[in-house]
């Protein structure tokens, strides 16, 4: 037979430490249990041994003595009845429950009903409604609906529902769902123990995968009968028992796989006990399950790791089962540095977290952790191991100070020296603020919390990377988008991705032009393509004029000879002057064709920049010459005046 055991069986860390807070007063002397400790005989008789005394009312402690309050909790009027005795109160509250008063008596004070869903008479029940005064409970949602029905201003109240600790999980989402429909002024806090939502799901889980079922723990115990219930749901076989007495094992002789859970209040010996009275393999079951107490036992110091399951989100914190005696707790202010994340966005009950334990609390039995120290490590790790590694990594700009820039990466200070920023120097770098920039890590010092990157390296890196590539595929005729980086006299300088190469001014457009800057200017982005290139020497030539557009063939599809067309004189020689047509084609006007009378230089009727009529008086295709005549236009003016003139009357 193969036998196993529920990871989350036995105490809780409630009943556990309130167990463990009896033995400690016991070992000092008289102490008196307000009510049973915990729904298991045997533990409150082995307690009792040791001298602790079960009472069952606050008058039954004798003035000045020594009172334990229970994991279930107690009414405020019982705590001001022992205080009125003089008593020394050990409060062993579970934390979850203390949760729940501290809820109820707030939702009271905003005039709110606190409506309490769970078994009325149980004794965490009754603590609870001992601290308001119009509180009343329900065990399901059916219960509820009666209620509400015999009292209908309730579906109008503001209500506050809270839910046991051990309640199951099921009926209480039901209930919500419900009461989400009917009640106008309601508002919900899931309450339920995320160390019994976790052994709940685990015992219906092993449950399904088993043959036969044995669940451990006293009859009157409400989380040992939830357990049995929920195991009834997906296994054939369920036995109940609290001790192991009784057992058949006859009857679980053929079963090929049994598992075995237990209630909260079910100690860790009486597990073992029906462990070993069920087990063929006595041995090997005490060892494994020897590994399973320790590791429940398991003692945490400050500053460990931790890997645990959300239990609840509250509007204060993240409660994390551990594993181990106590609960985590989160606060919000230790989970992120972020101000306005909303923890539901990043994480969900059900989700494993890991954080840093920053106290483990006996007297509060709880383990105090942080998420944002953690992820801190994490990232100085990260910041650390970049240097080494030469990782780039991402950070934002934050501000501009006398010696550079600072930067966040991962949450963590950086400083860019200004000769490290990227920029030429003396540039304005507070253009960078609030820029994302991928960054090198050159120099940490954890200790003093001192980081230095820079943004040059990366960049140079990426350029030098860029230039590779184009290199490794350059071709003539190939076309890049760039930028201009530089201009001089003879053309402009184009960044083509990492490689600058130079256009040549006669490259730059079919236009005459006397500078690069008519036509581009620095930071400009460009198309170019490749006219050659030399990569012993790392040079290359490139052109921007669109040959689509070649302008002698622009200018024979538009002009012929005897058209007139607006040209611009762009150079003045002895025997005439050139003028542009189309962009890429001149034509020349010859000294004796500028004026209809005698010149004695182009000078003395045109200017550089003059823009005339001009007809077309002759092309040379071969040589692509083109003869212009200004006075050609003057001589057919008047005779084409004369041809206007109406005839004059023969008479």
């Amino acid at each position: 037979m193969n036998i196993r055991l529920a990871k989350t069986a036995g105490f809780c860390y409630g009943v556990r430490r309130a167990v463990e807070l009896a033995e400690q007063a016991a070992a000092e002397g008289p102490v008196y249990l307000l009510g049973h400790l915990t729904h298991n005989d045997h533990v409150i008789r082995r307690l009792e041994d040791m001298g602790a005394v079960t009472i069952y009312s606050p008058e039954e402690a004798p003035e000045g003595s020594t009172v334990l309050i229970r994991a279930h909790g107690e009414p405020d009027g019982v705590f001001e009845a022992l205080a009125a005795r003089g008593c020394r109160v050990i409060d062993a509250t579970c934390p979850n429950v203390t949760r729940i008063h501290a809820i109820v008596r707030e939702a009271e004070a905003r005039g709110r009903t606190p409506v309490v869903i769970g078994e009325a008479g149980h004794p965490e029940i009754v603590g609870i409604l001992g601290c308001t005064s119009r509180g009343f409970a329900a065990l399901n949602w059916e219960e509820l609906e009666d209620i509400l029905s015999k009292t209908p201003e309730l579906y109008v109240q503001p209500l506050t529902f809270v839910s046991q600790t051990t309640a199951i999980e099921a009926g209480w989402k039901k209930t919500v769902e419900n009461a989400k429909k009917v009640c106008t002024n309601a508002e919900f806090f899931d309450t339920i123990c995320g160390a019994t939502s976790r052994r709940q799901s685990e015992a219906m889980e092993l449950a399904a995968q088993c043959d036969a079922m044995i669940v451990i723990g006293d009859p009157k115990s409400s989380n040992t009968r939830r357990l049995a219930q929920l195991c009834a749901g997906r296994c054939p076989v369920v036995e109940q028992t609290e001790r192991g007495t009784g057992i058949d094992r006859e009857r679980f002789r053929q079963v090929g796989t049994l598992g075995i859970t237990a209630g909260a209040s079910t100690p860790g010996w009486i597990i073992k006990e029906v462990y070993n009275k069920m087990s063929d393999e006595i041995m090997e079951i005490e060892q494994s399950f020897a590994e399973m107490l320790e590791e429940s036992f398991k003692i945490l110091n400050t500053g460990d790791r931790v890997t645990g399951t959300v239990a609840a989100i509250t509007p204060t914190e993240i409660q994390v089962e551990l594993g181990v005696k106590y609960p985590g707790t989160i606060p919000l202010s230790e989970f992120s540095d972020d101000p306005d994340v909303k923890v539901e966005d990043l994480v969900k009950v059900g989700d494993e977290i890991q954080a840093i334990v920053m106290l483990v609390s006996d007297r509060d039995c709880v383990v105090k952790l942080s998420k944002k120290r953690l992820d801190a490590d994490k990232n100085w790790e990260i910041v650390e191991n970049a240097v080494e590694n030469k990782d780039v990594l991402e950070g934002v700009i934050t501000e501009e100070n006398k010696g550079g820039l600072v930067a966040s990466v991962k949450g963590i200070r950086v400083f860019i020296p200004a000769s490290q920023s990227g920029k030429p120097r003396g540039a304005d770098l507070s253009e960078m603020v609030k820029t994302k920039v991928q960054l090198r890590i050159t120099e940490v010092n954890r200790a003093r919390r001192r980081v230095v990157g820079s943004i040059r390296a990366v960049a140079a890196e990426a350029r030098a990377a860029a230039a590779a590539e184009i290199w490794n595929n350059i071709e003539v005729g190939k076309h890049y988008s760039g930028t201009v980086k530089s201009l001089t006299s003879y053309g402009a300088f184009v960044d083509i991705g990492g490689v600058d190469g130079m256009v040549h001014i006669s490259e730059l457009s079919w236009s005459r032009i006397k500078t690069p800057a008519e036509v581009v200017s620095v930071g400009d982005p460009v198309e170019v393509y490749v006219i050659s290139f030399d990569p012993e020497k790392k040079k290359i030539s490139l052109g921007m004029k669109d040959h689509s557009q070649e302008p002698w063939t622009v200018f024979t599809n538009k002009y012929a000879v005897g058209d007139a067309a607006s040209v611009r004189i762009v150079k003045l020689m002895t025997f005439g002057a050139f003028a542009e047509i189309v962009p890429g084609v001149d034509g020349l006007i010859h000294i004796s064709q500028i004026a209809d009378h005698r010149i004695e230089k182009p000078g003395d009727v045109l200017a550089e920049g003059d823009v005339v009529d001009a007809k077309i008086i002759a092309i040379d295709e071969e040589n692509k010459k083109v003869s212009l005549s200004i006075r050609a236009l003057l001589e057919d003016a008047p005779a084409e005046d004369d041809g206007d003139e109406p005839e004059e009357d023969g008479e």
